[in-house]
């Protein structure tokens, strides 16, 4: 039997009654079934914001100007972190996996997810100098990116006119998830959905549902890493040469 797994789906559309929505409870229902505890993160629905700013934390460090990582370092030091921020990576902390799922629009997340990563994944939570990749922060850990798209795979093929969609999906797996050290498996990419009927849809959010199972099978080893990460770095470690 599976050893029962924190998971955390984070979702970014702003229709309730979407595919993404539809995609990401399937999923939630199935690990649920297989005893798994899962949190859907709704991102419109809480009414989360997408930019980045002084608003994410309280008191700041700073007098003359908004620097981020030094404000976000300050916030990780004092557990100052706006409340919406705060929830969202006490979610991200408790999490042994994590989805995100999301439309592709544009080449590229939603402003909503890209907002969450910028805002949620700060520096000296999520990362600091010297940790990354192979010693990110939350290595032993897995993720998954689940992508619907309007184009069909052969749009999104060599030959197609948008070329293959890895490239797009690059800077939230490998400059995002993988930077923070979690192991990240294939993406699950549901295309052509305005143009699909609701058998392809069900088939979907069937495969998907199995795509989530068999993550969470998967052996993690989570740490409190990201809890004393900022004791390892000196201060403006951002700033030094070299």
């Amino acid at each position: 039997m599976t050893e029962k797994r924190t998971i955390l789906i984070v979702v970014a559309h702003p229709d309730a009654a979407s595919f993404n929505h539809a995609m990401a409870h399937a999923a939630a229902d199935a690990l649920r079934d297989a005893g798994h505890d899962v949190t859907i993160s709704d991102l419109a629905a809480q009414g989360f914001r997408a930019d980045l700013g002084p608003h994410d934390m309280t008191p700041m460090e700073g007098t003359t100007r908004f620097h981020i990582q030094a404000e976000q370092a300050n916030a990780a030091r004092l557990g100052s972190f706006a409340d919406d921020v705060a929830r969202q990576q006490a979610l991200v902390a408790a999490a042994d996996n994590i989805i995100l799922q999301f439309p592709m629009w544009w080449g590229g997340p939603p402003a909503l997810m890209k907002g969450w990563a910028d805002r949620v994944l700060a520096y000296g939570f999520a990362y600091v100098d010297g940790r990354r990749f192979d010693t990110g922060l939350f290595k032993g850990r897995r993720a998954m990116l689940s992508v619907t798209t309007g184009g069909t795979p052969q749009r999104f093929s060599a030959e197609g006119v948008y070329g293959p969609i890895g490239p797009l999906l690059m800077p939230m797996q490998r400059l995002t998830l993988e930077y923070m050290g979690f192991e990240v498996e294939e993406p699950y990419i549901a295309h052509g959905v305005p143009r699909s009927d609701e058998l392809d849809r069900r088939a979907h959010m069937d495969r998907f549902a199995q795509a989530a199972l068999d993550m969470a099978a998967k052996p993690v080893a989570p740490t409190d890493a990201w809890r004393t990460a900022l004791d390892e770095v000196p201060d403006g470690a951002w700033a030094r040469k070299g």
